[in-house]
């Protein structure tokens, strides 16, 4: 029969993993929460100034998805498209504080015990 081929057979992994190390990254759901979708801030971008650097000279913006288009036909089906909506509707959802984070990794307030130290402070100050 002869051997099996197995040299060169996850030649693409490579690539794919340095792929996702350097692409350009996007807004964060609470960086446009916070920024982008204050009314001053959205007025400002959707109606930008010319720029020869950006895709459809920065004419066509999406606020919710902060990306460029090429043209407003390419807006409008991006607006139809479930893409658009499902972060239309992750961006409904209030945006994590660091309190919240901080209670999810246990490190908030609540449910911790009392150390000997606290207890001690808390009787004194009852006296």
């Amino acid at each position: 029969m002869g051997r099996l081929r197995r040299s060169r057979t996850h030649h693409a992994q490579r690539d794919v993993h340095r792929a996702a190390r350097t692409r350009a990254r996007t807004k964060d759901l609470d960086q446009i929460q916070l920024i982008d979708l204050d009314p001053k801030n959205r007025a400002a971008l959707e109606a930008q100034p010319l720029d020869l650097e950006k895709p459809g000279l920065a004419q066509h913006y999406c606020v919710e998805c902060a990306k460029y288009f090429e043209s407003d036909h390419a807006l409008q089906s991006h607006w139809k498209s479930k893409v658009h909506k499902r972060r239309c509707k992750a961006l409904k959802e209030p945006a994590y504080t660091i309190e919240e984070a901080e209670r999810a990794a246990g490190l908030g307030k609540e449910g911790k015990r009392p150390t000997s130290t606290n207890t001690a402070l808390e009787q004194e100050m009852t006296v």
